[in-house]
This record gives C-alpha cells, structure tokens and sequence, in this order.
C-alpha cells in the first residue's frame, strides 16, 4: 500500500522540490521509502513519484519508481496472485531482480500491454509512462479499492492517490464544481467521476486513463464491469452445489490476502461477514490470528461483547479498545486533512481508531467490506424491492403512503423501544425516513436514490440554493438497463457509488493514517462475478439476508452468536451534537460563515438548530454533513 503523484507540465515550470511537496503531503500512505523521477522533454516535463509502505519484497528492490526498458511505474496496492503471473513470464525469458509485485506488473505490461490487468487479481491504482509512445497509461482495480484522482487544463495533467496532493500545488485552481455539492449534501459523499474541484476527477473502478502526452488526447477506456455479469444468464446449480463452490472461492480469496512479509491481522466487528473472515482464516492458520475491535462506553452503540465471542470461539488472538468521547472528538478536528474533499460518513471516526490499535501489531489488516452488496445484506433492499413489486397494486401502494405520512419518525422509534431485543432495530429513526421517501417515488431507480439519501430532495431544495444534480453523470443511471431485475439494479448502484465512494474511501483514509494496508477479501472480483450470476432466491432466501455468506459461516461459528439484528459503526452523533459539539456547531455554522458561503438558504439552517438544541426531531445527517464541509472548507480554502 503506498500513495502515488504524477504531472505531465507543459509550462515546464514544476521543479524537483515543488514536486516532491505534492509526494510528500501523503508521506503516511508510505513511511518506508520514498522516490522520485523527472523527464525533462522539449516540450514538457514529468514527474513520477512514490511514498512506499513496505509490504511484499522490503528490501531497496522494491523502490519506485521503478524501470524496465522503455517503461516506469508508480504503483498503489497489491496484486496478490503476482507469483502466478510471474510464472508466466519466466515462461517468456523474464528474468526479475526483486520480489515485488511491482516488478511483475511492470514486465507483464511490457509482455501483453493494456491486456495485462486482466490477469490481475487485488487492489490497485497504478501509472506506466511508455517513453517510447509518449503516452501515460494509468489504471484503477475492479472494484475501486484503492483511489485515483487526476485533473488536466491546458498546461497540466495531474493524477494521484488523493487530492491534497494538488492543493500544495502552486498552479492548481481551488475553484469548487458546484455539480458535486448537491451529491454531497444528499448523501454524504460526492460520487464519481465528480470530486469537489472543476476540471478534477475520479477515474472510475474498472476502467484505466490513456494519456498522449504530446496530443493531450485523454481516453477513459473500461476493461471490466460487474454490471456485464448481472445481465448473464442466471445460474441453475442447486443450492449445495453453489455453497461449495462459493466456499472454495472465498478460501482462495481469504488466503490470496494473507500473502505479505509483514505480520497480518483482521478487523473484527462480529458481524456476518468479518466473523466469516476471521473464522476461516483461523480455521487455516497453525498459530493464533490477531483480530481487532473498538467498543464503545454508550451501551447502545457498543458491539464489542459480539466480537469477543466470536474471538473465544475462533481462538483468534483478540485485542480490544473501548474508547470514550473524547477520544473521537479529538479525532473530528483531523478529518478534514485526512478526507481531502467533503466527506460525512461518522463511522470514519471509529474506522480510525481501530486503525490505530491495529497498527501497533500488525501492518496489514482484512476487513469484511462488500458482503452486503454482493449477498444482498442491507434491509432497504429487502423492502424496496417489495415496494417494487407494488407497482401494479395501486391501492396497497396508496395506503402506505397515507400511513407513512401519518406516522412520525418519533413513533416509530417508540415502537422500536417496545420491542424484544432481538427485533429491535438501530438507527430506526433514519431507516424508517428514507423508507417514506421511497414509497413517494415513480421508479426503481428513484425509489433506490431516495432510500439511499441521507437527505431528501425536499430538504435540500429548502437549505440550499443550488440543487440542480445529474443522477445521469454517475453510476446512478441505469434506466436503460431493462433487462437487469429490480433487486439487481439496487445492487448495482451500491456496488458502484456507495460502496465504492463511501465505504472504501473511509476505510483507505483511515487505514492510511496511520500507515496500515487495509485489504477486502470479499471484493475480490472472482467473488462477485460469481455472486451477480447467481438468483437472488438464493442470496435472500425465506427471508434472510445474505443467506448464502451466513451458510457458510455456520459452519465455522455457531449460528446463536451471529443472529441480532444488523448494526453499521454507528457512533451517538444526535447526543454529541447536542452537547460536546455544540461549540463546533456554533463555530462553522454561524449566521456569518453561512452567508458567506453563499451555497445556504441560512434562515432555514437557523430553525434547524433552534429545534436541535430545544430537544425536536431534526436531520442530525445534514448538520453533520455541513459541519463538515464548513470544516473542510476552512482547512483547504481558508
């Protein structure tokens, strides 16, 4: 795991020293080692350069950037199966100095070309400068694991691992692309190919950048999508066949992710799918795996107890921190530096501090990130696709609507409180508003954006001036996919905008922070080329939720230990809003900065907080999301 930065500049102005300042601001995803390389061309110049975390192969060969004839490389991840390929290549008069995955893809480039990344099993983000065609080749993994970023004007084109990395740039513009508020303050998140800046952009998962550098002709080529095995013919092995097989693929994939010259550990939540990681990596270890969890003191919000059990049942060697308030609101005066353009995912701040208790045994960890897009594991799917399936029943769809405008999120929460302990459901309050707004929708592709948004159109039309938003910019847009099914559809959108723009990008800042490799096994293409071929009458069946994944749990760990209700890294963000931070509060969302930022209808934010802090019902999602962009705002625009 490292972080890389590239520039092509035509102004040939960018020296050795400003350059390394864009390397070194990102020196975290890489302590180990660092280097650079600049071409000086007649007309222009390029930068290489590379912060190392020393993963496969320690020694000095595996420094980058790293050459082979005609080629260099800049490389960001893993490629896992590297000895395979390699094998391959000795087959071809290969020969190879180091032990590094890097070496090989670079010789794999030079053997097959762009064909090469189909062979190519991880996570990767990854430059290869061919000084013979003068070209750039700069490609992104399957799923979107690990980050790229890159911007291009008329005498620059910068790529990356994360943006601030373009900030420390002298000539780089900080002129906000208003087309991406909107996405953020609806869901938290700006979706690619947006970023928060004009003229900047993700490159988006399964696809690779060609750039001629004398032309300045850019391509953004796909070379692999999940949505192409969703629309195959669905599998019709039984279902044994498939727990087999669908067995044997995660052990490959589990044990693939193991390989490292540095010690190995696993996030454990207790959950479904990060017990199922731990348990059958234990289940092929000879000695202990370390395990890791965060507890926390608010008995609601702990989950703890759960991953302990799980550990004594594995007979991992677990480790375990329960941190108090103030541990993580030190650590939300961090998160504008470490998420470089607007990001409001809360769980961020616990993510980090079990980063940073992994971090003092191990340098890689696994987690168990994708099993509920593959296996169908979040409740709103369950739900809308019922509510789909109302499309031609007028009168059921009628009458719930005519309920849920009556029932108040209020009331749904005293419900819940009613409730045994095993039906009770957490962040009750949220579900049941996205659900509402769901049922107020004309199609399945609406249906999905209002269940999945954390603010509702309604709202953002009320607190913002601008919400003009182009769904059909984003992987958002898949009405033109009549043949995919209702379910298949919501998978699709998760898989390619909030998994990827959400949960991985927490997960690889975090871990980044404090120098950890953060790997996710479930992510391993093989995995969901299989999941998508297969019915989703196997993958939510007689009313359960990744069935497939917890069948093959059960095998490892008692079924009593995983059965409770479903719970994300929530952490009590109403309370603390309330109290510990109000100050901040008051700080960022002042009537003055409010209106200075000219983005607010800022009479409305008032109300907002008026009925926050008299005990009402409010949106606690859109404080925080603004209170972390005025943050953000502050650190990297003044």
């Amino acid at each position: 795991m490292c972080g890389i930065i590239g520039i092509v500049d035509y102004s040939k102005n960018i020296k050795e020293n400003s350059f390394n300042k864009m390397r070194d601001i990102i020196n975290y995803r890489g302590p180990d080692d660092f280097g650079t390389e600049i071409f000086e061309k007649d007309n222009f110049t390029i930068g290489l350069g590379h912060r190392r975390l020393s993963i496969q192969d320690l020694s000095p060969l595996g420094h980058q950037p790293m050459s082979f004839e005609n080629l260099s490389i800049i490389f960001n991840g893993e490629v896992y199966n590297f000895e395979e390929i390699k094998e391959e290549l000795l087959k071809l008069n290969y020969t190879f100095v180091s032990h590094s995955d890097t070496e090989i893809i670079l010789k794999a480039f030079d053997a097959w070309g762009i064909k090469c990344v189909n062979r190519f099993r991880g996570m990767f983000a990854f430059c290869i400068y061919d000084k013979n065609d003068e070209k750039l080749y700069i490609f992104r993994d399957r799923a979107g694991v690990k980050p790229l970023y890159y911007h291009i004007n008329q005498t620059e084109f910068i790529f990356g691992s994360e943006l601030k990395s373009f900030y420390v740039h002298e000539n780089f513009k900080k002129s906000i692309e208003k087309k991406a508020l909107p996405f953020y303050f609806r869901f938290g998140y700006i979706p690619a190919p947006f970023t928060i800046f004009e003229n900047t952009f993700k490159l988006k998962p399964g696809h690779y950048l060609e750039y001629d550098i004398k032309s300045k002709d850019i391509k953004e080529i796909k070379y692999w999508d999940v949505k192409d095995f969703y629309t195959q013919k669905k599998s019709e092995d039984n279902e044994k066949v498939v727990l087999e097989e669908l067995e044997n693929i995660l052990k490959e994939s589990f044990n693939l992710r193991m390989i490292a010259d540095v010690p190995v550990g696993v996030f454990l939540s207790g959950g479904v799918d990060s017990s199922l990681v731990a348990s059958m990596i234990q289940k092929n270890s000879k000695s202990p795996i370390k395990t890791f969890t965060i507890g926390f003191n608010e008995k609601d919000y702990d989950e703890a107890i759960y991953a302990k059990e799980i550990a004594k049942h594995i007979g991992s060697e677990h480790t375990e921190l329960y941190c108090d308030t103030d541990d993580m609101l030190e650590l939300i005066k961090e998160l504008p530096f470490l998420y470089d353009e607007p990001f409001g995912d809360s769980s961020a701040l616990p993510t980090i501090l079990v980063s940073k208790l992994a971090k003092e045994k191990v340098s890689v960890v696994l987690s168990g990130d994708g099993g509920d897009e593959a296996f169908i594991g979040y409740s709103k799917y369950f739900a809308l696709n019922k509510i789909s399936n109302l499309e031609n029943q007028a009168l059921k769809k009628g009458v719930l609507k005519a309920l849920t405008s009556i029932i108040s999120a209020n009331n749904i929460q005293t419900i819940n409180n009613l409730l045994p302990n095993k039906f009770k459901q957490k962040n009750i309050k949220d579900k049941y508003q996205k659900f509402k707004n769901a049922i107020q929708s004309n199609n399945i592709e609406e249906m999905f954006i209002n269940a999945s948004s954390y603010v509702d159109n309604d709202t953002l039309k009320k607190v913002f001036k601008d919400t003009t938003i182009e769904f059909d910019k984003t992987a958002f847009n898949l009405k033109a996919k009549s043949n995919i099914s209702a379910l298949d559809k919501m998978l699709l959108m998760d898989y390619k905008t909030f998994m990827v723009d959400d949960v991985l990008t927490k997960v690889d800042r975090a871990s980044m922070s404090v120098s950890i490799e953060a790997r996710e096994p479930l992510l391993d293409h093989k995995i969901i080329e299989f999941s998508a071929q297969l019915p989703n009458s196997l993958k939510y069946k007689n009313g359960v939720g990744k069935y497939l994944l917890k069948e093959v749990l059960y095998k490892h760990v008692p079924k009593e230990l995983i059965e409770r209700p479903k719970s994300g890294f929530q952490i009590p963000l109403e309370s603390w809003l309330r109290t510990d931070l109000k100050p901040l509060v008051e700080k960022y969302l002042s009537k003055e900065k409010l209106e200075k930022s000219n983005i607010y209808n800022v009479n409305e934010i008032e109300n907002i907080l008026k009925d926050l802090y008299s005990g009402k019902t409010v949106n606690i999602s859109l404080i925080w999301f603004i209170l972390m962009f005025e943050m953000w705002k502050e650190e990297w625009l003044g």
